[in-house]
């Protein structure tokens, strides 16, 4: 199973069309949830989206996709709990 990109930091770029957090578009966001979508789709996807991404988002997003693969559970949520 391939964990959701979904870093819980849920903001659309009016621009872009893609999510701040996780760089997805809404219609990825669609075809992650659907249970016939492929792991070989999903892994592309991450690989686009991360290409989407520079800097400051593309290391935070790491950080806590990383995180979220590792504990179960996004940076951002984690810091909402304490």
């Amino acid at each position: 199973m391939i964990v959701s990109p979904c870093i819980s930091i849920c903001r659309t770029d009016p621009v872009t069309g893609y999510c701040y957090g996780c760089g997805r578009s809404n219609e990825e966001k669609k075809i992650w949830k659907d249970e016939k979508t492929t792991d070989e789709w999903k892994n592309n996807n991450l690989n686009e989206i991360q290409s989407r991404m520079t800097g400051w988002q593309l290391e935070s997003f790491k950080e806590s996709y990383n995180h979220k693969i590792d504990k179960g559970i996004s940076l951002f949520k984690k810091d909402l709990i304490k």
